[in-house]
């Protein structure tokens, strides 16, 4: 739980549980409860556990780093939230109703860009917009501020392969944050990208997540990354993939570059670190 919804829960008054437990679930924005997620593999004809008995309650405007090693799941579980794939056993609800496909109301952003190579800044910016019947005015000033929002003025009629890879993302967050979803589910979005420009866009999707106020569910397997950026890194283990550990991070907002010389960040990337290390040195 939260530290500052366990510390508003323990002011409430002892006669009123029900009261507080109902707030307490009215926060609560996307519900994973004991997912499994079970593929029959092709190779060795035997089933493949990637994810079981998973379960996790995100509050709205809540910022959360999936952090584990290649194969724990992660993204399989992004996916099923995404309503991309469905889940083998349990169910994940958001706002009290079942996923069961993809909405609107969440948008991906991928590590591998997917804009349109065809479509400049601008037009892949303005794709969701249009694809809901917005005025062609409308949309374009929507878009335009969104590009100014990610520090891509100037770059409107430029097309993904005269950008560079940092640009590119830049590009895709604005078009993900376009039709104004209430969740915002990330897949490694900077994996690819060089050392200085994925700390660059770190601090660059802190900002634009404080301040747009969205619900992130953050995919890494970089520790730094993960604590850097959310509210609660959650930590999964190797396969199947399930939560092995909850990290709550009391860093304020906006998040700066020097709080990455801060001696709980230091002291927490170490242990998690530690933790860690033996599993992913195996392989897994």
């Amino acid at each position: 739980m939260n530290a500052n919804l366990a510390l508003a829960t323990s002011a409430i008054p002892t006669a009123a549980p029900a009261l507080a437990a109902r707030a307490a679930a009215a926060e609560v924005q996307i519900d994973i409860r004991n997912v499994g997620k079970v593929y029959d593999s092709k190779t060795t004809h035997q089933a493949v556990i990637a994810l079981d008995g998973v379960s996790l309650r995100i509050k709205k405007g809540e910022f959360i780093s999936l952090l584990g090693p290649s194969g724990c799941g992660k993204s399989t579980l992004l996916s099923i939230i995404a309503g991309f794939q469905s889940a083998s056993s349990g169910q994940i609800l958001q706002n009290g109703r079942p996923i069961s496909k993809p909405d609107a109301s969440r948008t991906v952003v991928f590590q591998d860009y997917a804009l349109f190579g065809w479509m400049t800044v601008q037009q892949n910016v303005e794709f969701g917009l249009k694809a809901k019947g917005m005025p062609k005015a409308q949309r374009a000033e929507i878009a335009r501020e969104l590009i100014k929002t990610v520090h891509l003025a100037g770059f409107e009629d430029k097309y993904p392969h005269q950008m560079s890879g940092g640009m590119k993302q830049r590009a895709a967050i604005a078009r993900a944050l376009a039709p104004d979803p209430d969740i915002l589910l990330m897949d490694e979005p900077f994996g690819a990208l060089d050392a200085q420009t994925r700390v660059l866009l770190q601090e660059e999707i802190a900002r634009i997540s404080t301040e747009a106020g969205k619900t992130v569910i953050f995919v890494t397997h970089g520790i730094d990354e993960a604590v850097f950026l959310a509210d609660r890194v959650v930590v999964m283990s190797p396969r199947p993939g399930r939560v092995r550990d909850e990290v709550l991070v009391p860093l304020p907002r906006p998040r700066t570059a020097e709080m990455r010389s801060d001696p709980w960040f230091v002291s927490t990337v170490k242990d998690l670190w530690e933790t860690l290390k033996p599993e992913w040195q195996k392989g897994e």
